[in-house]
Formats: C-alpha cells, sequence, structure tokens
C-alpha cells in the first residue's frame, strides 16, 4: 500500500493533538522491533531516548486519568505536541523531506488538540473521564501504531534497497 508521501506524518500530528507522547512511544516500540521509519532519525535512535518515550507515552496514558491533569491546550501541553509531533512527524516523512514532514505534523496537531479537547470534555459529561479517557487512549494508540506499521512497512522495504540503512 503506497500512501501519499507525507499523509503519515499528517496523521501522526493528529494522534498527538491527542496524546502527546504517543507518536514517539509508537515509534520507540518500532525502533525496539527494529524497524525503521523512513525519515532520518536521531533522537529515537538513542536508547536512554526510546526508553524515556516509552515511560513518558505509558505515564500520560495514566495521568491523563487523574482530575488534576490539565487541559492538552495549556502551554506545556502544546508544546509537548508541537516537540512529540514534529519529531515523528519528520521520522515518518519520506528521506530529504523531514522538515516538511515535521512542519505538517505540527500544523495538523496544535489546531487539532482544541478540537479533541472539546470532544473530550462533551464525552466527559455524558460518560465520565475516566472512561472517555480509556475510549480516547484506546482509539489514539490504536491510530498511531496503525499509522506508524503502516509507514515503517513502507520505510523498511526502501531502507532494504539501500545498503546501511536496514
Amino acid at each position: 500500500m503506497k500512501l501519499p508521501k507525507l499523509l503519515s506524518s499528517v496523521l501522526i500530528g493528529a494522534v498527538a493533538s491527542a496524546r502527546s507522547m504517543t507518536p514517539m512511544a509508537t515509534i520507540a516500540v518500532a525502533r525496539l522491533a527494529g524497524r525503521r521509519p523512513p525519515g532520518h532519525l536521531v533522537l529515537l535512535d538513542r536508547p536512554v531516548v526510546k526508553w524515556g518515550a516509552l515511560a513518558m507515552g505509558a505515564g500520560e496514558l495514566v495521568g491523563d486519568k487523574m482530575k488534576t491533569a490539565p487541559d492538552r491546550t495549556v502551554f506545556l501541553g502544546l508544546l509537548a505536541r508541537v516537540m512529540s509531533a514534529g519529531i515523528a512527524g519528520a521520522a515518518l516523512a519520506p528521506r530529504g523531506r523531514e522538515r516538511a514532514g515535521a512542519a505538517v505534523a505540527v500544523a495538523t496537531a496544535v489546531p487539532l488538540a482544541y478540537a479533541t479537547l472539546a470532544a473530550r470534555k462533551r464525552a466527559m459529561a455524558r460518560i465520565g473521564q475516566t472512561r472517555s479517557g480509556l475510549i480516547e487512549d484506546a482509539l489514539v494508540v490504536a491510530a498511531g501504531a496503525a499509522i506508524v506499521a503502516l509507514s515503517v512497512r513502507q520505510g523498511g522495504r526502501h531502507a532494504a534497497r539501500r545498503p546501511g540503512l536496514a
């Protein structure tokens, strides 16, 4: 299956709008499994960053259910989304298009953070914070995993043809 060139970057930006650490955590899982995204990675090839991304992703899933959890649109929440979407968007972009991938991921993540927050608040009013959070977690983690799986499969084929990249 061939995806349009920056579609994976846009979609991972949408994931970052709801869960800021999920994009990097899903790419870290792929890297730990020996899969390589198409874009050039610097940060997520370092073991401490890979394991840190996984820990932060898991921590965010737990912390989101707390009554004291801040809205995703506060400054630090948006900053985390910008950084995570940028890194993940670059990693999922075609080689040589990493900057464009980062830009479209960030451009998707920030405005969608407001939309996903509004949707979550409506869900919280109907079914509560924990239940709405668990449903959102399931949707966002599944989407992130699918986006990365499709991208690394595509990237894996290209990497296999280029010596030294696999």
